[in-house]
This record gives structure tokens, sequence and C-alpha cells, in this order.
């Protein structure tokens, strides 16, 4: 990121031809794995709420970490595929200093589109919806369950409450993920656009496209109360004082 604001703001490359492959190719990995992980976590909460007897004997920490390494191998050997396949890893050495440039050719613009945005846009959708109904029925079984037992209690109004949070935390993520990612994917795939306009447009809107994945583990985060409790303990110095290590956050 500070590498594409610069050459936004300068309108200029000054890192150099190997500075330029690297930037690219990690550019294009991080951004795969970062949205693949987006949707691996809709996967792992989806499993968790429609089988958690499942769920907690058979996903365990190991396999986890399997997954995502896997995930960041398959991307790491796709963005290699795709930019070798477009000629970049030579080009690059004999492209003009202040350029860094990649010509995407249109067939691998659409699978780019499908294997980084579609794909992962769907999987997220889908399991969201699924996870959102299986809330508002543990909502809904909650709700009864204390009516029958209670039915003047006011922890009849917390299934409600826990059904607005869930609808709010999925709009607000599915809303960063689609405003980042579409703008970049979008024209991308347009056929047409004058080449000078084409690379203007891609780099602001790769630049958001990068911005994502600064706003996920923000997003994610600020939603659990114990981050939010640390977060005010840090602001307000609280930590530098000696008790801070005794505080209960969660």
């Amino acid at each position: 990121m500070p590498m594409q604001f610069i050459w936004l703001i300068e309108s200029c490359w000054f890192f150099g031809t190997r500075a330029c492959v690297f930037f690219n190719f990690v550019s294009f990995h991080l951004t795969c794995a970062s949205v693949h992980i987006v949707a691996l976590i809709a996967v792992d909460r989806c499993m968790a709420l429609s089988n958690p007897f499942y769920y907690s004997k058979k996903i365990t920490v190991n396999l986890m970490i399997i997954l995502a390494s896997l995930d960041w191998v398959f991307s790491m050997a796709y963005n290699f595929a795709l930019l070798y396949d477009n000629g970049f890893f030579t080009h690059a050495l004999t492209l003009c200093p202040h350029d860094c440039l990649i010509a995407v050719d249109e067939i691998w613009s659409w699978v780019d589109f499908v294997v980084v945005f579609v794909l992962p846009c769907c999987i997220m959708f889908v399991l969201y919806l699924i996870i959102f109904g299986i809330a508002r029925k543990h909502a809904t079984a909650i709700r009864a369950a204390n009516s029958q037992g209670n039915p003047n209690s006011k922890n009849n109004n917390v299934p409600k409450r826990s059904e607005r949070k869930a609808a709010k935390v999925l709009g607000i993520l599915v809303s960063v993920f689609l405003l980042c990612v579409v703008p970049y994917y979008f024209a991308s795939v347009i056929p047409g656009i004058n080449s000078q306009i084409l690379e203007a447009v891609l780099n602001y809107t790769s630049a958001l496209l990068y911005l994502n994945s600064l706003f996920n583990p923000i997003i994610y985060a600020l939603f659990y109360p114990w981050f939010q409790k640390s977060m005010k303990i840090i602001l307000r110095c609280q930590i530098c004082s000696p008790e801070s290590s005794l505080m209960q956050v969660k």
C-alpha cells in the first residue's frame, strides 16, 4: 500500500524494475489470498453453527493451518502463472524506469474475475444467508422457550437484538467487501477502454482493493466486546499502570 500510494501521488514509479516485479507479484498474491481467507471464514462460521458437534470434534487448529497454507500456496501458484503467461517477468525488465505496468489479456482478466471475485463472493453470500437463517431460527427457539417459561420476562427481547446485530455485522462485512472489490474487477473486464484511462482507473481502484485487506481485520475485531475494551484501555493509557495486567477484558 505505501508503494501504491506513492505511485498514485507522484504518477511515476521510482523503485526500479526489480521492485516492480516484486510489488506486482506480492500485491496480486496477497489480495487473492486475503479474499479467499474471508470466504474460508464464512465456511468456518457456517459449519460451526450448522453442525456444532462435528465442528468441535473435527475442525482443529492444525486443520485450519493446513487449509490456510493451502490457500496461500494456491494463490502463489495461480498468480505466478497469471503473471508469467502474460510475460510480465520478462517484460518488466525492459520497462521504462518510471513505469510499472502489467497488461493482462482478456482471457486471464475473466479467469481472474471468476477466481478472485465471483467464486469467493458467491460462497460468502450463500453461506452468510445460511448463517443468518440459522441465527434467526435459534433466536426464535430461544424466544419461544423464554415465553413459555416466563411470558413477562424482559429477556424475550434479547434474541431480537441478536438478530439485528447479526444482520448489521453481515451487512457491514458484505458492503465493505463489495465497495472495495467491485470497482477494480468491474474496470478490469470492461472492453474497449482507452489504455491510458484504464491504467489510471486500475491504479486508483487497486488502491481501494488493497484497503479491503486493511478493513477486514478491523471490522472483524471491533465487534468483539473484549477487543473494544482492550482498545479503550490502550487509548486511555491505562495499560501503562501496574494494575493493567490484572484488568478483566472478557
